[in-house]
């Protein structure tokens, strides 16, 4: 009886040994993360400020997972969340979690306004920390200390620009100074380059050692272009004729689909190359979050690799194609050509964050504007 009751303690003490070596052996991450999930459940929601990538085809998968976390969305163009998540910092009442827009934004006015917490703090899952997985192996930042402002998007673009073809022949073009030959001054319509639509395209033609200053100052002054606040409606402009060339317009494959005159220089292969753009696609953490664990884990899930493909299979807010996702352990064919990096292109990607400070190309935009305008 002795011995039996013996065997007895040596297995229960081999067992409970066993299940504490179990315990202290679980990976740090996942501990972290067990705790994290089961405080944004008691939380229950999270107040998601985003500029695009916000659809509620995309929304729905993360609830599918996460069904005890309500998601509240405000939407709208990137500068206005933007001034609203300050004014809403300001008066003592921090709403929002999460801010998704573009890059600008997120780095002008919400990074530059200390308005953001370490985003690089939230990141929890061995696949989402894995820089291994993203372009270039790296988790791209844009702000100078490298953890409050995360890109997510690639988005090659031609340049930006814009044509109706009953009075451009693509095949002109072959550098960005063909673009600003005399004979197309006073025909092109532009976004306003004060705004921050145009954001990813002015660093690209700003910091482009064969563009530069001197570009700008020719496409936005001395070209005599016409700006608009709507794109939509300098899309109507272009496709009406009043003019040939157009500097961020929208909703153009929605427009030649409906036999209007309308197309990106998207087929143009640029000497200088081809910009990276983030579209609208970075992701930040408001200091001051009233649902701190419900963002780190919305953020785990949407930089994961199953997050990023539900980004790439629905298109955004505005009703355009899927993006890009940094991630490239994910199939790229579900994307439209024009979203896909082509092997042996150029690229210039303006989210590099020694490009990030816009204030001296914002600066001379002011004159460029000014002397145009006579002021």
């Amino acid at each position: 009886m002795k011995r039996a009751i013996g065997w007895l303690l040596t297995l229960w003490a081999m067992g409970w040994g066993s299940a504490s070596f179990a315990a202290e052996a679980k990976p740090a991450w996942q501990a972290n993360w067990e705790q994290t999930l089961a405080a944004a459940k008691k939380e229950g929601k999270l107040n998601f400020y985003v500029g695009r990538y916000g659809s509620e085809p995309l929304l729905n998968e993360f609830r599918k997972e996460f069904p005890e976390i309500k998601i509240v969305t405000v939407n709208g163009a990137g500068n206005t969340l933007g001034t609203r998540i300050i004014t809403e910092i300001r008066a003592g009442h921090v709403v929002a979690d999460l801010f998704s827009g573009g890059a600008n934004t997120n780095y002008e006015v919400l990074y530059e306004g200390k308005a953001l917490d370490s985003i690089k703090s939230l990141l929890i899952l061995p696949e989402v920390v894995d820089e291994s997985k993203w372009y270039e192996g790296r988790i791209r930042y844009t702000d100078t200390e490298q953890r409050h402002v995360l890109v997510y998007i690639a988005n090659p673009t031609s340049s930006g620009f814009y044509y109706n073809t009953n009075l451009v022949n693509p095949k002109e073009f072959k550098s960005y100074w063909d673009l600003v030959a005399p004979k197309w001054k006073g025909k092109i319509v532009s976004q306003d380059p004060l705004g921050t639509g145009l954001g990813a395209s002015l660093q690209h033609f700003y910091y482009h050692p064969e563009l530069g200053p001197e570009f700008l100052k020719k496409l936005f002054g001395e070209m005599q272009p016409t700006f608009g606040r709507d794109r939509r409606q300098i899309t109507d402009w272009m496709a009406q004729g009043r003019f040939a060339l157009c500097v961020g317009c929208r909703d153009t494959a929605k427009a030649k689909s409906q036999g209007l005159p309308v197309d990106e220089m998207d087929q143009v292969e640029w000497k200088e190359g081809f910009n990276i753009t983030s579209g609208g696609g970075s992701i930040s953490f408001i200091k001051g979050a009233p649902n701190p664990n419900a963002a780190k884990v919305f953020v785990n899930w949407f930089l994961s690799r199953r997050g990023q493909l539900a980004l790439q299979k629905h298109q955004d807010l505005y009703g355009e194609d899927a993006p890009n996702s940094r991630r490239m352990d994910i199939p790229k064919d579900m994307l439209v050509q024009a979203a896909r990096m082509t092997p042996g292109r150029k690229y210039f990607d303006v989210s590099d964050p020694k490009y990030a400070d816009m204030t001296p190309m914002f600066d001379l935009l002011k004159q460029i504007v000014k002397v145009k305008e006579g002021k």
